[in-house]
């Protein structure tokens, strides 16, 4: 094998496993060491500027961190790093003065068409560098389907409303109950470019017998969500049924329960593993004396005299092909009817664009979505960008604000007249972390920490009140003592051929063998002949060459657990511990301007 191009932006970035796996790339480990020293403004900035909404996304992420954890490969439960990113935002001090202050106006003016996530991520970037930003939003307040869908048990409005406003606060235009009817006519009023971030609106429907005759007591999921939201929704039937297995119909239920709903059941067509619903969703549901039955289809709404009085099932089984496709197979059991007064439909969510003409240059596929870039989000109208749900359907609030980051970008490149497609370089900072010869400036203890439990509110308690808060949150104590499992895997184990003597004293001391000096060769001949063989090509191999015996250094980045005992041992100083830290880049960074290989 070659050497490692450790200069790559890349390949540390890559190794920094929760980092990588974060869509908008939140520097985890550095924000987690700032909560640990007690500087939660620090680290709740740090956030802020490559997500956005801290304390939204601390309480309602679906923690694509959490999985990619380095903890993991020494114990069951990575970081909780969602909830310490809730803590950062819980404990910080006022940051208003912090933020960026309004630039003067370029004379540049940008339409964003919905005010979520994407569109207030494209306003935070844009609006500091002088671009007037206006934002049409239906409902009155900002914030999109993180107002109107995440029950306010999980999300209070105090947070929305105080993380929409320190966007809007940079200068940004927010026109609330205004909703675009017309893209061509906004086309017409001289925007120099427009982001559509409006999301997926529509719940799928589920048609089948009677849904028309009961429709009185059949609910669509969002909608319904929206409507209890708002206010104009407060009881639902004592027996209610759930359809779906993802966020909303766990949303749905527990609202249900909150609502009057006494027998509330979650039934789902596919197995309780196979469920979109994030664990700790369905976890909280389960929690509150919600049972969720699998493997049932509904075949058809029972009603009597157009009064719902049931849903009847088909029983189904998995089976899978030699290819290992999963199809749903009717399992011969009789068919079941589950009594019930209302049912809510939340099977998914579709794409909606009445508004957009179809003769204003912006092309659709053959599912009504329209044609985006996945790298600039640019539409086949050099002038309109999409991102979040609008651009690639229904996804989660941190892929809606990398969207709107990436968005900004091109929107950025294009009025500078820019070519939007020339991606800039991230920087990257790389520090060594020794302050003497066995001493580091982080904490490299690796010992085994069980995840710290986030505290609830009371089950009776919480039930009574549609708006108490059921996650109440790490205390300081606690957030100290999850903040110290962080394994610093931002910190770098870094080799220097020509200081190695080849004592072997890091491969001794090494606890998950991820160090071998061996001849080198192909790359799945070398995997095989690791202390550990590593058979998967998932991570990089770090491979070092010029040793004075001719052999490679080839170290596993997948089970390293940046511990930095390779450098204590080290006698000669061949293995040094550098802190890796990457800036993504945003509009109006300065960076270099042509791309090698960057997230």
């Amino acid at each position: 094998m070659k050497p490692t191009d450790i200069s790559a932006p890349d390949y540390f970035h890559k190794v920094v496993d929760c980092q990588w796996a974060c869509p908008a790339h939140t520097p985890v480990p550095e924000y987690i060491r700032l909560i640990a020293e007690g500087r939660y403004s620090d680290a709740y900035m740090i956030n802020w500027k490559s997500n956005v909404f801290p304390g939204i996304l601390g309480r309602t992420c679906d923690r694509p961190c959490e999985p990619a954890c380095r903890r993991g490969r020494v114990e069951e439960n990575p970081v909780a790093i969602c909830r310490l990113k809730r803590v950062a935002a819980d404990f910080k001090d006022d940051v208003k003065h912090r933020m960026p202050r309004p630039a003067a106006k370029n004379g540049k003016r940008i339409a964003l068409v919905g005010g979520g996530p994407a569109s207030l991520a494209v306003a935070r970037d844009l609006a500091p560098l002088g671009y007037h930003c206006t934002v049409f939003e239906s409902d009155p307040k900002a914030g999109g389907m993180m107002r109107s869908q995440i029950p306010k048990f999980r999300l209070p409005d105090s947070v929305i409303d105080e993380e929409t406003d320190y966007v809007l606060n940079l200068g940004v235009e927010f026109k609330g109950g205004h909703r675009v009817d017309s893209l061509k006519k906004l086309l017409a009023d001289n925007y120099d470019a427009i982001f559509v971030g409006s999301g997926a609106p529509r719940g799928r429907e589920l048609d089948i017998p009677g849904r028309k005759e009961a429709a009185k007591n059949i609910h669509i999921g969002i909608e319904w969500l929206a409507n209890v939201s708002f206010g104009h929704i407060d009881r639902i039937g004592k027996r209610v049924v759930v359809l779906g297995g993802g966020n909303t119909a766990m949303d749905c239920c527990r609202t249900a329960r909150r609502l009057g709903g006494d027998d509330v059941k979650v039934i789902v067509r596919s197995g309780f593993e196979e469920m979109k619903a994030s664990p700790w969703e369905k976890e909280d549901a389960m929690h509150e004396d919600i049972p969720i039955l699998n493997f049932m289809v509904p075949v058809a709404f029972i009603h009597d005299k157009g009064k719902l009085t049931g849903i009847t099932f088909q029983k189904v089984k998995a089976e899978y092909d030699a290819k290992g496709r999963r199809s749903l197979v009717p399992s011969g059991e009789p068919n079941e009817t589950i009594e019930c007064d209302d049912v809510l439909v939340a099977v998914g969510q579709e794409n909606a664009f009445p508004w957009i003409e179809r003769d204003c240059g912006i092309e659709f596929d053959k599912w009504g979505m329209p044609k985006v870039d996945p790298k600039t989000f640019v539409s086949t109208n050099a002038k309109v960008f999409f991102g979040g749900d609008a651009a690639f359907g229904p996804k989660n609030i941190i892929w809606a604000v990398s969207h709107g980051h990436d968005a900004a970008l091109s929107i950025h490149k294009l009025i500078s007249g820019e070519d939007i497609n020339d991606r800039p370089l991230p920087e990257v900072h790389v520090t060594s972390q020794k302050m003497g010869i066995h001493e580091w400036s982080y904490d490299n203890d690796v010992s085994t920490d069980k995840r710290f439990k986030v505290p609830h509110r009371d089950k009776v308690v919480a039930l009574k009140d549609i708006k108490a808060e059921v996650e109440l949150g790490y205390d300081v104590k606690l957030a100290l003592g999850e903040a110290h499992r962080c394994l610093n895997c931002d910190v770098q184990t870094v080799f220097s051929a020509p200081l190695c003597i080849e004592c072997d004293a890091c491969v001794d001391i090494c606890p998950m063998d991820c160090i071998t000096f061996t001849q080198n060769g192909e790359e799945d001949d070398l995997r095989q002949r690791l202390s550990a063989p590593s058979p998967h090509h998932d991570q990089a191999l770090y491979v070092q060459d010029g040793l004075k015996t001719g052999r490679v250094m080839v170290k596993d980045e997948d089970v390293c657990l940046h511990c930095g005992l390779c450098a204590e041992r080290c006698p000669t100083g061949a293995w040094d511990m550098q802190k890796y830290l990457i800036d993504m880049t945003h509009a109006g960074s300065t960076c270099q301007s042509k791309a090698r290989s960057a997230a």
